[in-house]
């Protein structure tokens, strides 16, 4: 797990996609990944100090998890299958800890406001195994989409994309 930090929120110009770009704390290399339009603009705001009178969804969850006595220990942007990303929030209250499938940009959007840190595989970054085998066996067809999505990644250049506002 490398910890990674929002570097730039920006539009991709080709697709006119959101993208959210993760730079590693104690390096260069990035992670950039497409969300949402929604998830763009809860992170924006947050990064800008934008703050509403009413709650909005991820301030939402913000107080439930402190209101129920929990805390986000951190998020794991953990794979890419198939161009989608999975992560994971590790909430923690008293001695119990729970694992918490999530989008990607959600946990960014939730992190950003409980001040966690967020932590991405090694892989996603462009290190670690460059067979595709995962280290065992044939690649599979994960791997190959996996694969071809780096390339594409590191091809792109930040300045690339535009500047997202909310």
């Amino acid at each position: 797990m490398i910890e990674v930090a929002v570097a730039q929120l920006g539009v991709d110009r080709t697709t006119n996609s959101p993208v959210v770009i993760l730079r590693e704390r104690e390096g260069t290399r990035v992670l950039p990944i497409w969300i949402g339009p929604a998830e763009a603009s809860a992170i924006a705001m947050e990064l800008q100090g934008v703050k509403f009178q009413r709650p909005l969804t991820h301030d939402l969850l913000k107080q439930v998890i402190v209101g129920l006595g929990g805390s986000l220990q951190h998020v794991y942007i953990r794979s890419v299958q198939e161009n989608t990303y999975f992560a994971e929030l590790l909430i923690r209250r008293g001695e119990d800890a729970f694992q918490v499938d999530a989008r990607p940009s959600d946990s960014i959007a939730l992190a950003l406001r409980l001040k966690a840190p967020i932590f991405a595989s090694e892989g996603l970054l462009g290190e670690g195994d460059d067979d595709g085998s995962g280290g065992e066996g044939e690649p599979s067809p994960d791997d190959a989409a996996a694969d071809a999505l780096k390339r594409y990644l590191e091809q792109l250049d930040p300045e690339d994309f535009g500047k997202f506002s909310p």
